[in-house]
């Protein structure tokens, strides 16, 4: 009698402290793109800020369309609307006035920056610097960091020297 009285309460007990746990929902796995397509981050002035889908090898004015296209204040001289787009890639259209590559503290972003921008790497000079950018502009945007030994003039060492000031978003 005893013992059934003890189990009695453990079972209750354990029903009222939450029973049994459920178990954890599914883990989903998703794709980032269907087949034929890539994902870009389109943000700022745009009539519809956020992640567009556009057939690989699409262009800048290709993300920006699917975005719903520029705000009246957009000023799209800071992009290469030309520029093939890549997965994951974010393109930002900034307003008038507003300063499209404007780089702050910390690295710099090798897809956005400017001349002057590169310029602030330890070992970019103007020369180097305008290499990088026609370089960009010629193949499209920075995959990586290491893409940098492409560009003529930066070789092992000077990208060791470079590594820490770089970014590629």
């Amino acid at each position: 009698m005893v013992a059934a009285a003890v189990l009695l309460v453990a079972g209750a007990a354990g029903w009222w402290f939450g029973g049994t746990p459920e178990p954890p929902p599914p883990l989903r796995v998703t794709s980032a793109a269907p087949s034929g397509l890539v994902t870009v981050h389109v943000a700022g002035q745009v009539a519809a800020p956020g992640l567009v889908q556009v057939a690989a090898g699409s262009r800048i004015a290709d993300a920006v369309a699917a975005a719903g296209g520029l705000l009246a204040g957009a000023d799209p001289t800071g992009l290469n609307l030309a520029a093939p787009v890549v997965d994951g890639q974010q393109v930002v259209v900034h307003g008038v006035g507003e300063a499209p590559n404007q780089q702050g503290p910390g690295p710099v972003h090798l897809n956005t920056a400017t001349a002057a921008d590169l310029e602030a790497i330890p070992g970019v000079g103007p020369v180097l610097a305008a290499r990088i950018v026609e370089f960009r502009r010629s193949h499209g945007p920075f995959q990586a960091v290491e893409d940098l030994l492409d560009v003529a003039g930066i070789g092992e060492a000077k990208l060791a020297g470079m590594r820490e000031a770089v970014v590629v978003p």
